[in-house]
């Protein structure tokens, strides 16, 4: 999350674009920037499963990563037009690499508003605009901006394991409707390079980002709000 933001300070100094996907190294729960989250979840069952709990600085729902591959977008905020057509311009990208990869997956037609940031999981129910398989949620996806940048993040689910997350509560919920997943789609589970290669044969020529001085020093101070539980459960 340090990283993603620093890539977000990047993008609006730098006025550059950044496209990233990447695995996590142990199984976390990542909570919406706006989700009521305090007092809800047991953190010490969660510390017994092993499992992490974070706080993205993106809104939506929660989202655990662990069989899923996760992508994000930081980019001046002018360079991807107003929040829908952003959303439609990144959802283009994902649509092409998913369609490399061989999965029919599609946008989801208008059905409804958009749900509440509350404990519900992230792929409960798609709503317009969002990438689905054979109607059911395949990419669950958020964005932010601020001071003319945007970063958007992406859960991509490999497998279904997302009822975990219900598990976690205070008060256990039925678990939701098993979403997509590129396992049942592909009859097999791609790995996640493989998923980041179509992703990225999909946005065409780009250079890769050169770390340098300025954004390790961005990530090491974004760290630390990330690590301080008065930032994972402000709400």
């Amino acid at each position: 999350m340090a990283l993603d933001e620093a890539l977000m300070r990047w993008a609006r100094e730098r006025g550059e674009a950044v496209f990233r996907v990447y695995a996590w190294s142990r199984p976390t729960l990542s909570l919406g920037r706006n989700q009521t989250a305090r007092g809800r979840y047991d953190t010490e069952r969660a510390a017994r499963a092993g499992i992490d709990i974070v706080r993205r600085p993106t809104g939506g729902r929660a989202v655990l990563h662990h069989r899923e591959v996760t992508y994000s977008v930081a980019a001046p905020a002018d360079a991807l037009g107003p929040l829908g057509e952003s959303y439609r311009h990144i959802n283009r990208l994902l649509l092409d690499g998913l369609r490399r990869l061989g999965v029919d997956a599609r946008e989801a037609a208008p059905s409804g508003t958009a749900p509440r940031p509350g404990v519900a999981p992230c792929f409960e129910t798609p709503v317009a605009g969002e990438i689905t398989v054979a109607g059911r949620k395949l990419v669950g996806s958020a964005q932010v901006r601020d001071d003319g940048a945007l970063l958007q993040h992406g859960s991509i689910l490999v497998d279904d394991d997302q009822a975990l997350a219900s598990t976690l509560l205070v008060r256990p919920a039925e678990p939701p409707p098993p979403p997509a997943t590129l396992s049942s789609a592909l009859g097999r589970a791609p790995a996640p390079g493989e998923v980041a290669r179509a992703l990225f044969d999909a946005l065409g020529p780009a250079a890769p980002l050169a770390f340098d001085a300025a954004l390790d020093a961005a990530v090491h101070a974004a760290r630390a709000r990330y690590a301080d539980p008065a930032w994972t459960w402000r709400r």
